[in-house]
Order: C-alpha cells, then structure tokens, then sequence
C-alpha cells in the first residue's frame, strides 16, 4: 500500500497570549480546528497550562504560569497561515518583531 503525502495545505493560527494583570505575552502558532479559530488557541493554551503543572517544564511560559495561577489570560489571533511551514516562518517573525517576554529564545 503507497503512503500518503502529509498534507501541507491546513490552516494554523499564529497566537498572542496576554497576561491581563502584569502585560508580559507569548507568540505561539497551533494547527486550526475547522473553522474555530479562537478555540483552537484556546485549546493550545490549555496544553501550555497542562505541561506547566505536570511536567514541571522550564520554559518561560510554564515558568510564568505556575507563577501566575489566578492570573487573567486574553487570547488573540495575529494571523491564519496557509500550511505548517509557512506558520512556523511567520511565528518566528512575529516574535521578532514583537519582542515577547514569554517566548524562550
């Protein structure tokens, strides 16, 4: 039986989250759930959350979470890209041109 090629053509979203109490943010980018743009990144953080609290990560943003527990969170779409390779070249500019302080460089 062929493999399949994997596809390249699915949308992703490139995201901003935002810390509503102390303004500190992360750019990430997340594959799309259909047309439910906002709930995918929502579903993204959710893992972010997740692997803050059980995998005890070094990451900045896990870092942050587990700091900021009871803190305000505010969900943001930069831009839907065409593809994965393309989503992970525009991520890396928004993040350059934005300066997050939660990205682990």
């Amino acid at each position: 039986m062929p493999t399949r090629k994997k596809r390249s053509d699915r949308n992703h979203i490139v995201y901003k989250i935002t810390c509503d109490t102390t303004g500190d943010f992360y750019i990430g980018n997340t594959v799309a759930i259909g047309q439910a743009y906002l709930k995918s990144v929502k579903v993204r953080f959710q893992r972010h959350w997740s692997a803050a609290l059980c995998n005890d990560k070094d990451w900045k943003i896990a870092m942050f979470i587990r700091e900021h527990l009871d803190a305000s969170y505010r969900y943001e779409i930069v831009e839907v890209v065409r593809g994965r390779k393309s989503a992970h070249k525009r991520e890396r500019q928004v993040i350059e041109l934005l300066n997050p302080t939660l990205n682990t460089k």
